[in-house]
């Protein structure tokens, strides 16, 4: 049987796919444990400095499995669900979301997880969830509110009626929009030019991005001061001046 979700390494650069595409690629326990597993490898590999995800037919995800939210025996079993954003959140690697096509619920929560969103010109982006009771509860509304404001995003989630992948692009909450077959080839021009910088640079900017909206102005430039500082003190960097005197491409070792 095919797995709900796979991994695949190639160079430097990490592929997780969504892989259930008759259920939109809803997701399941299985695949959250599946998801953890990969996040974990990603993390534990010093060869892996990128990190896409993306999905097998029309849907990049639809979510949660709804047929399985009523296998939870309480309420308080549900909050204690292992939790697929908070995974993806402690990815420490560069994350692109490669949006194929839907992403509803938590699905637009899992590519709003991610640092880079692209997707491609026929995807749909929704927050459903008020349609059937619920709000989201993997970061919906705070992610939202940053990536396209407070206004857009309560139309978002007090409607949950989707956006294009054309709105979604106008009010910043993906970059890029392709051709639904370039779509891959464009997240992994992005990943290659993230793979060829110097990876703890890379992740030190994936951790400045994460403070900068969670501290105050003068603690957020301080810690990005004490990131480039260590940066700065690693033989990457020593690296890069090197090629920059000598007019050469540098060669990063995450050291």
């Amino acid at each position: 049987m095919n797995q709900p979700l796979t991994l695949d390494v190639t160079g430097h650069v990490a592929t997780i796919t969504y892989n259930r595409p008759e259920k939109l690629n809803a997701m399941t326990p299985e695949m959250a444990d599946l998801l953890k597993a990969a996040v974990a490898r990603c993390n534990a590999d010093d060869a892996v400095r990128v990190v896409i995800l993306t999905g097998t037919g029309k849907a990049f995800c639809a979510g949660s499995d709804i047929a399985l939210l009523e296998t939870y025996a309480t309420p308080w079993e549900f909050r204690n669900r292992t939790e697929y954003c908070d995974i993806l959140r402690a990815l420490l690697k560069p994350s692109i979301a490669a949006i194929n096509g839907y992403a509803f619920g938590g699905g637009l929560e899992m590519a709003m997880s991610c640092d880079i969103r692209i997707a491609a010109e026929t995807a749909k982006l929704g927050a459903p969830e008020i349609k059937l009771g619920w709000i989201g509860g993997g970061g919906m509304t705070v992610h939202l509110a940053q990536s396209i404001g407070p206004s857009n995003a309560a139309l978002m989630v007090m409607t949950g009626e989707p956006v294009t992948a054309a709105q979604a692009q106008a009010w910043g909450l993906v970059s890029d929009l392709t051709a639904p077959d370039a779509l891959m080839a464009r997240a992994n021009e992005i990943a290659g030019q993230i793979a060829a910088r110097a990876p703890i640079a890379a992740e030190a900017a994936k951790a400045n991005l994460k403070a900068a909206y969670n501290m105050p102005l003068e603690q957020a430039v301080a810690y990005e001061r004490d990131l480039q500082t260590i940066c700065f003190a690693t033989s990457d960097a020593d690296e890069g001046r090197a090629a920059f005197a000598e007019k050469r491409s540098p060669n990063f070792e995450k050291r």
